[in-house]
């Protein structure tokens, strides 16, 4: 069953991809400049950094206890 779910992920990607590609083959379109490849290039960066900050933060205040006081109404008497 597992694996039924996993070939089914990958064919609904397959699929998204080969959508993606032609869509981007036939509307065509002005090529990109080299600053729309440095804002992108920027903002995947950005979002990265962003990202792996905000699950190192995260992390952090798992293992230092600071998360311990928003379960203590979970405890019993």
């Amino acid at each position: 069953m597992r694996t039924l779910i996993i070939l089914a992920l990958f064919a609904l990607l397959g699929a998204s991809v080969w959508f993606a590609g032609a869509a981007w083959e036939r509307l065509g379109g002005d090529p990109i400049p080299v600053y729309g490849y440095l804002a992108m290039a920027g903002g995947i960066l950005f979002s990265l950094l962003l990202g792996g900050g905000l699950m190192g933060l995260v992390f952090y205040s798992s293992r230092h206890g600071y998360d311990d006081d928003a379960n203590r109404f979970d405890k019993t008497k």
